[in-house]
């Protein structure tokens, strides 16, 4: 499994033949506008956490281009099915085997709401379980129990999860969460965009080796292997 970040939440997941991308957020986001051309992208599948514009900004141009599948709660779904994209509706704890793995809709704690204001459903999270690794999206959460059930029923290699704060999780909850999930490898997100949610990278990767975790943050368009 190859994951490229792209700024915000915006990751590029490759599997096998497959390509998947997570919450698109480019056009807009000051940090990757100019590195990136949507209309570069060739995915099949484009999931969406949840509605806000720095998570689904791009996802109606990609989708029409590529001719992508939406994979996101019902409304969202349905939000995209009227515009003529195809979809795939989810809901929490609904798991579906897709050909790139298993894809599970997990809790989180967020609001959820287009920029026109339609209602975007209740935000979530994604488990994908892989043919050799397993990864854990968080999406745009507070810290919650729930996470405790993952380890319940996966592995996982790797946590991405929001480390921003403000608006979510911050590296402190984070690293609880890290607890929660069993996971000591962590993909930080969410991060730096905009001036409510910057931090200090050092602090961060500091505060998580204190606890015998790996934090990574990633330069936009760099690439990891799991």
């Amino acid at each position: 499994m190859k994951i490229t970040f792209y700024g915000q939440n915006t990751l590029l997941l490759e599997m096998g033949t497959t390509k998947v991308l997570v919450d698109p957020f480019i056009s807009g986001n000051p940090l990757a506008k100019d590195m990136l051309d949507i209309q570069d992208l060739k995915v099949e599948y484009i999931l969406l956490t949840h509605a806000h514009q720095d998570h689904t900004l791009d996802a109606e141009a990609i989708a029409k281009n590529c001719n992508a599948t939406i994979v996101s709660n019902y409304e969202i779904a349905m939000y995209y099915q009227a515009k003529g994209i195809k979809v795939h509706p989810m809901n929490h704890g609904g798991n579906w085997a897709f050909e790139f793995g298993k894809v599970k809709y997990v809790n989180a704690i967020h609001t959820s709401s287009f920029p026109d204001g339609t209602y975007g459903g209740q935000p979530g999270g994604f488990v994908i379980q892989g043919a050799q690794k397993n990864i854990y999206i968080a999406g745009d959460t507070a810290l919650t129990m729930d996470m405790k059930l993952i380890p319940m029923f996966v592995k996982l290699d790797l946590a991405i999860l929001p480390i921003g704060d403000n608006f979510t999780m911050g590296i402190d909850d984070a690293i609880i969460a890290s607890d929660f999930v069993a996971c000591d490898r962590i993909l930080g997100v969410h991060y730096d965009t905009f001036g409510y949610i910057e931090i200090n990278h050092e602090e961060a990767k500091h505060k998580f080796q204190e606890k015998n975790k790996e934090l990574m943050l990633l330069e936009i368009g760099q690439r990891i292997e799991l």
